[in-house]
């Protein structure tokens, strides 16, 4: 394995990730998305992944959340694809929220996740590192916000499936990709970061009856 922390390629990739992502923000803020896809390729940098684990996760999320008019998805695979290498385009594959299944069934928006889930279990190594340093970051993110917050409920107001369900899901990923025998350094880090975004919630509560 080729351990790299910059090169062209990820030059390359944070480029084509910020044309993409132009103009989309984080969820409640007025954060450039791009700080999402840059802070993965941090965490994989960080623990010494190669250069195409970092690429593919610089550009995991543009597939996903980058079809629009001008781009269609079959538009950006053979984007990714001729200009990062199919390999990279299968890793983003694999952590990319599918629509459709297999058999051309359009997936209920509940059942995408539950797709994921399963995905997860025959994907490379390459993308469950990608998958834990995503989940990584938007958890440890939502972390950071509600220590800084007086007002929880402007974090979790971001979230479609509020406080519970979006806890529910980081758990999940990290008891999912702990079944599937994924043992990556950053195991731990996703660990400790779940459970305390569990126990902030847990003090949070009892704070709220006890007052």
């Amino acid at each position: 394995m080729t351990i790299t922390g910059y090169s062209d390629r990820i030059n390359h990739a944070l480029a084509f990730a910020a044309k993409h992502h132009d103009q989309q923000v984080r969820k409640g803020t007025r954060l450039p998305y791009l700080t999402h896809p840059a802070n993965v390729a941090v965490i994989l940098t960080r623990y010494g992944r190669d250069d195409e684990t970092v690429v593919a996760g610089i550009l995991h999320d543009v597939i996903e959340d980058c079809v629009r008019e001008s781009y269609t998805r079959a538009m950006l695979e053979q984007r990714i694809g001729d200009k990062f290498g199919h390999g990279a385009l299968d890793t983003v594959l694999e952590v990319t929220l599918r629509r459709v299944d297999d058999d051309g069934v359009e997936l209920a928006h509940d059942d995408r996740y539950d797709d994921y889930m399963e995905r997860l279990a025959g994907a490379s190594d390459r993308a469950r590192w990608v998958s834990a340093a995503d989940k990584v970051h938007n958890a440890s993110t939502i972390l950071a916000d509600l220590r800084r917050t007086i007002d929880p409920q402007s974090v979790w107001s971001r979230f479609t499936g509020g406080k519970d369900d979006t806890i529910r899901g980081y758990r999940r990923v990290y008891d999912r990709l702990r079944a599937i025998g994924f043992t990556g350094e950053i195991m731990h880090e996703f660990g400790h970061v779940v459970t305390a975004l569990e126990n902030w919630t847990e003090a949070t509560h009892a704070a709220e009856l006890s007052s």
